[in-house]
């Protein structure tokens, strides 16, 4: 298997690691932050984080080779657990086959923006 580092434009790490890492079909995220693409600023709104991490999700996916279909996992941390209601819009909106989702697991912890995930897909093209 070859490992590639993963990075998008608008979306990048302080430390000298990338977004994600492709290791064969496998892809693992680092610490997805809300922040605006492009800038290291956090919007207010938490419905605009949400969409700014959603956003994030699927770059790093098309920069992959993969789609929504091949997420296998996500975490988010929330500074707040009834933000966890918040993410269901969305959620559907990106697996809408009850049948067809990826395990979700919200964790209460801080973070940047109060809000960050990271996921894990198989990309087997």
């Amino acid at each position: 298997m070859t490992r590639r580092s993963i990075d998008i434009p608008g979306l990048s790490h302080e430390n000298p690691i990338p977004v994600a890492s492709l290791n064969g079909p496998l892809l693992v995220t680092s610490i997805i932050s809300p922040f605006n693409p492009g800038t290291r600023e956090v919007p207010e709104a938490l419905d605009d984080k949400i969409a700014n991490l959603f956003t994030h999700m699927g770059a790093i996916l098309d920069a992959a080779g993969g789609t929504w279909d091949d997420v296998a996992k996500v975490t988010f941390f929330v500074k707040d657990i009834a933000y966890r209601s918040s993410l269901n819009a969305p959620w559907e909106a990106k697996f809408p086959d009850p049948a067809s989702r990826p395990a979700r697991h919200t964790q209460v912890a801080a973070g940047a923006g109060s809000i960050g995930c990271d996921f894990i897909a198989y990309i087997a093209r």
